[in-house]
């Protein structure tokens, strides 16, 4: 599922953002702590996502504010956030768009999409889209559990379901819709040092979002840009792993 964006006007619609490395950064969050170690372990993971019914998320997402969309239908969804177990940590699974897509062209995003009146609920629309994306197979995947829904401005109403995956896993991509997949430390990500804000003026009001920039490093030159809903949904898993 693509990042979100902010809309053109106080309506939906498609996003001014066509470049966000060109947004200025107004910030970082080297300020606050990381999420220790012992709490991005799987048996850690597994305790914390058991109690989250009462947990409110810091970030809902643009989409929920009624006085932008409340007319506009809202379509549930889900990603699968994908947990990989390498040794001494565990990496995050994650998906970078084609090029040639119209929208959200070679972004980074989880794999996910909106619900189909077949899915059980939340978490069988997060594994289905899963497999149809990226060829993950259910079978590797032990669902612990989701974060609170975020909605995007597009008023896709996404829970994030969280699974650990086992790191023998087999891909097969949909290489119409993805580009590749590739894997970031979990611990990089749960790291505010590694979060930028982003701020901009839009339609009379000050508009910002998160990006969370990753370099495999080893003389591999490339940047995957994470940002927007992605970001989000990351800063929303930092938050509930801190407490």
């Amino acid at each position: 599922m693509p990042p979100d964006e902010p809309p053109q006007s106080s309506r939906p619609g498609r996003a001014p953002i066509r470049d966000p490395h060109l947004i200025p950064v107004v910030r970082h969050d080297a300020d606050l702590p990381a999420v220790a170690l012992e709490r991005l372990q799987p048996d850690a993971l597994r305790a914390r996502l058991a109690r989250v019914d009462d947990w409110q998320a810091p970030i809902v997402g643009d989409g929920a504010r009624a006085d932008w969309f409340g007319d506009r239908p809202a379509t549930a969804a889900s990603v699968l956030v994908p947990l990989v177990q390498r040794p001494g940590e565990l990496h995050v699974l994650l998906t970078r768009r084609t090029d040639h897509l119209h929208d959200h062209a070679g972004q980074i995003s989880f794999p996910g999409g909106r619900a189909e009146p077949t899915d059980a609920d939340a978490v069988a629309t997060a594994l289905r889209e899963a497999e149809e994306e990226v060829g993950l197979s259910h079978g590797v995947v032990e669902v612990l559990g989701h974060l609170p829904t975020y909605t995007t401005v597009t008023r896709f109403v996404v829970t994030p379901v969280v699974g650990l995956v086992k790191p023998d896993y087999v891909l097969a991509l949909d290489t119409f819709e993805v580009a590749e997949a590739f894997e970031v430390p979990l611990p990089y990500l749960m790291n505010p040092a590694h979060h930028q804000h982003h701020e901009f003026e839009f339609g009379g009001a000050r508009r910002h979002f998160l990006s969370m920039p990753w370099r495999p490093g080893h003389g591999d030159p490339r940047e995957y840009f994470i940002w927007g809903a992605t970001a989000a949904m990351l800063r929303n898993l930092y938050h509930l792993l801190s407490e």
